[in-house]
This record gives C-alpha cells, sequence and structure tokens, in this order.
C-alpha cells in the first residue's frame, strides 16, 4: 500500500530528517508536512479533504468525474482542486486529469502544552 504521511512538523525537523535520509541511503516513505496545524487545515478544508478522499486509490480522473464523487458542481470544485494542485497535494497528468498518486492518507499531528 502506498501510504502519504500528513504531518506536523518545523522545517528544521524535516531537514534534518532529509539529511539523515540522505546520509544513511535510506529513503523516507511519502510525506508532505505542514509547519503548523493551521496551515495544514487552512489547505484541507473539509470540502478539499472529500475531494482527497475521491482521489484517494483512484487513479487519474477528469474534474468532472471529481465533482460527480463529491457531489458538487464542476465550477465549485475547480477551485478547490487548483488549490490542491498550487499546494502541491495532487497531480495533472498530460491528458488534463487530476490524480492523487497514494492508496492511503495518515495524518499524525500531536498537540501539547507551550
Amino acid at each position: 500500500m502506498n501510504t502519504v504521511i500528513l504531518d506536523v512538523r518545523t522545517l528544521a525537523d524535516t531537514l534534518s530528517d532529509a539529511v539523515t535520509a540522505m546520509e544513511t541511503l535510506t529513503p523516507s516513505g511519502p510525506r508532505i508536512s505542514f509547519e503548523t496545524p493551521e496551515l495544514l487545515w487552512s489547505v484541507f478544508t473539509a470540502k478539499r479533504w472529500d475531494i482527497i478522499k475521491a482521489l484517494t486509490g483512484a487513479g487519474p480522473v477528469t474534474l468532472r468525474e471529481v465533482a460527480r464523487r463529491v457531489g458538487r458542481d464542476v465550477k465549485a470544485v475547480h477551485g478547490d482542486v487548483h488549490a490542491l494542485l498550487d499546494a502541491g497535494l495532487i497531480d495533472k497528468t498530460a491528458d488534463g486529469k487530476v490524480v492523487f498518486p497514494y492508496d492511503a492518507v495518515h495524518v499524525d499531528f500531536m498537540i501539547k502544552s507551550a
């Protein structure tokens, strides 16, 4: 299963893990990191999360098919799909379809006292 981890971590932690992976020649799995929970949730609104769920494991689909799967009109979905594309969370294929290239999503973050 091709799982992506969405997490909240500092840029320093992310860079440190990248250096460790390069030094040990041990690749880490797919990970998309956000510096704060607020940033994660500003990108992953409830409607965008529905799009990610609809695309997970689906392969490339048309914008119209995304709209059908989430029960929204194409125009409304268009803006959210472009926000996800701009954030690098989904990809566009050469034939104009969109794809989220993972079979599963794991969200990981902790809130602790200051």
